[in-house]
């Protein structure tokens, strides 16, 4: 399952790992689109809203284990490219410790905390329950979220992002199956949703788990590796506790947003949680780039070899960009059908359209700073990605989408400029950045 990404071409080698990572986040991504449509077919509004809201909550959650998690794979994949099998079982022996305990903790606090987060996310009165039953499911099948992640996060640190890509497949088939037997069948409604989404992270650790077991995981690994070792997590959790934070605080700043627009009533707040889900959808090509970058980099710096982290940058950068400026040009064309997909209710399209038109911007800046991100990552920088990310957010994407709401209080297309104005400073941020970190590397390089 180990592969080498150190030598041949540098492009192929991005396209190769980043094309079933890609396809992993699809298929990840569209667990929550098809709750989302499924629910909005045979429930009303309300429903939606409750689904809406709920897989926020859940795909912030997820975001926040990937991002930690994201420790793990650029710690593998470091010693991967060094030829260091010992480093690398360690590595995710430790994983396996660790991640165990966050996902028990996670488990037991959320449980406890389930309505005071419906209360917080100013949830619709005609969308609490709905919203309970939701996330009182889902924060029980936290175990199974983790594991799925973590699992994946050590095969892409060894270079291999297929595995994954097969396992949430198989899964992704299974949710959409039994969304409809919740919801369609036996009208569970949003507790139908949470059920499928649920039940399809634990085919997908359940198969991963039957891989591990038949074809093994080409390292050394011994039970002394699931003893805790200090340096080994210090290194994880290093690289990971940035990024964990991170992608927190920018879920977060989503959730502000979702906040604002649930107190501009329920048709908003049902178009902002739609516009979510299909921004969300369209990152998949941005955040395949980060993860790419990340294991690639990581790989060639634990080689030797930063001049190929460096293309890596590169090739991610004109790809997710120009996706970006694809998809954003075409949007401003299809706006109300893609909203129109997922609700019937007219108010909504019309207002998911506007927050859309805005909103799909961000593609382009989000590709670039997501792919320095993981540049950042794997020099062992992850400290760069957390910096640009909550300047934006404190300075210009929550400030601007309150103002913004208060400005222009009968369309969101303002709203949906202003998050992307924050990616537009990461942006800046993280060039200058990388300026910086270059002209060291060459006075490192004069002065050797």
């Amino acid at each position: 399952m180990q592969q080498n990404l150190t030598s041949g071409s540098v492009f192929q080698n991005v396209v190769r790992f980043s094309l079933p990572y890609l396809l992993s986040y699809f298929l990840q991504t569209l667990y929550g689109m098809a709750d989302l449509f499924i629910v909005g077919q045979f429930e009303p509004v309300a429903a939606t809203t409750a689904v809406s809201i709920g897989s926020q909550v859940m795909h912030m959650l997820t975001v926040m284990l990937v991002g930690l998690a994201m420790g793990t794979t650029v710690t593998i994949a470091q010693a991967v490219g060094a030829g260091d099998k010992k480093r690398a079982a360690r590595a995710v022996g430790n994983t396996v410790t660790l991640f165990g305990g966050i996902s028990a903790l996670l488990t037991v606090l959320l449980l406890l905390l389930v309505r005071r987060i419906t209360a917080v996310m100013s949830t619709p009165a005609e969308a609490v329950d709905g919203t309970v039953r939701y996330l009182t499911i889902c924060f029980l099948g936290i175990p199974f979220i983790t594991a799925y992640n973590v699992l994946s996060s050590i095969f892409r640190g060894m270079g291999n992002s297929k595995s994954p890509m097969y396992f949430i497949a198989c899964a992704c088939v299974c949710n959409i199956a039994l969304d409809y037997l919740f919801m369609g069948a036996m009208r569970l409604g949003p507790m139908g949703a949470a059920l499928g989404t649920t039940l399809s992270q634990a085919v997908s650790v359940l198969l991963a788990l039957l891989a591990i077991s038949k074809r093994g995981l080409g390292l050394p690994l011994h039970r002394s590796d699931l003893r805790p070792d200090k340096a080994v997590s210090g290194d994880i959790l290093k690289i990971g506790l940035p990024i964990t934070c991170q992608d927190g605080l920018i879920q977060v700043a989503f959730i502000v947003i979702t906040v604002i627009a649930n107190q501009r009533g329920l048709t908003d707040a049902a178009a902002v949680g739609i516009v979510e889900k299909v921004i969300s959808f369209l990152f998949l090509v941005p955040s395949s780039m980060l993860s790419t970058v990340s294991a690639l980099g990581a790989q060639n710096f634990g080689a030797g070899k930063p001049e190929r982290a460096r293309k890596t940058l590169l090739y991610a950068i004109l790809l997710a960009a120009g996706f970006g400026v694809i998809v954003a040009a075409i949007v401003q064309f299809v706006a109300e059908p893609i909203v129109g997909l997922f609700t019937p209710d007219e108010a909504a399209i019309v207002a998911g359209g506007q927050y859309l038109r805005g909103y799909i911007f961000d593609c382009i800046f989000a590709g670039l700073h997501f792919s320095f991100s993981g540049y950042f990552c794997a020099c062992g920088k992850s400290g760069l990605s957390f910096l640009h990310n909550i300047t934006a957010i404190v300075l210009v994407r929550v400030p601007g989408v309150w103002l913004m709401s208060r400005m222009y209080p009968q369309t969101l297309l303002p709203m949906g400029l202003a998050t992307a104005a924050g990616s537009a400073l990461s942006v800046v941020i993280c060039v200058i950045a990388y300026t910086v970190l270059r002209k060291k590397e060459a006075r490192a390089a004069l002065g050797g």
